[in-house]
């Protein structure tokens, strides 16, 4: 199950603005450097985010997170200055902050709506787990230190999530100043940084250090 409602819904708010401001700070230059996600400059990072954003509050829900959405979201923003990137964000933050507030214990275990597989709280972490780890994939790129916000917790939360219905593990995740997170019932114990746990089971480095294979990646297919 995902994290309380009352955190979700403000830390992905919170984790929006932040990521807004850093979009709205960027050069052209800047929007045009490659990062770790393949195919990806840090435009094209904000504009999925971004693009998601708008899609759910417009009530664009089908499809979201398929390659077909994601290119088009994508496609509809490049060019944009980081200004103009951080004012839609604005926007849409706002709305969203209103549609979050409305939803009640009830609303938030109720199935998500636009396909996920999980309940609308879990989708609504998902999101919150997205706009971390994609302004992660900013901050890398250009060569910026990592953030270790709330966000942090909603990923693990998530990568918990999403290895259960990979019927990954039976695993307990005991890692570094995080609550722990069960895979299943029971298992090993995998303890270590919670940030490299993420980069590492999101594709983003190497399992092996962690005592990993590459099955822990969420993405794997």
């Amino acid at each position: 199950m995902p994290l309380p409602k009352e955190q979700v819904t403000a830390g992905l708010v919170s984790e929006l603005g932040a990521f807004g401001d850093l979009v709205g700070s960027l050069s052209d230059q800047e929007l045009a450097t490659p990062t770790r996600c393949e195919g990806w400059t840090v435009g094209d990072v904000a504009g999925h985010v971004i693009g998601t954003m708008t899609d759910i509050v417009n009530g664009r829900l089908e499809g979201l997170g398929s390659p077909e959405v994601t290119a088009r979201q994508v496609e509809e923003r490049r060019g944009r200055t980081g200004p103009q990137l951080a004012e839609e964000l604005e926007q849409s933050v706002k709305m969203a902050s209103d549609l979050l507030a409305a939803f009640d214990e009830a609303a938030w275990a109720a199935p998500s709506p636009g396909g996920y597989e999980g309940s609308l709280g879990d989708g609504i972490e998902a999101l919150w787990y997205d706009s971390f780890v994609h302004n992660e994939d900013i901050r890398a790129a250009l060569g910026r230190p990592a953030t270790r916000t709330e966000g942090l917790k909603a990923a693990v939360s998530h990568v918990a999530f999403e290895l259960g219905k990979r019927n990954w593990g039976p695993a307990t995740l005991a890692l570094t100043g995080m609550p722990e997170f069960q895979v299943g019932s029971g298992g090993r114990r995998i303890e270590g940084d919670p940030y490299e746990f993420v980069l590492a089971a999101t594709g983003r480095s190497d399992p092996a250090p962690l005592g990993l294979d590459a099955t822990v990646n969420i993405y794997a297919e």
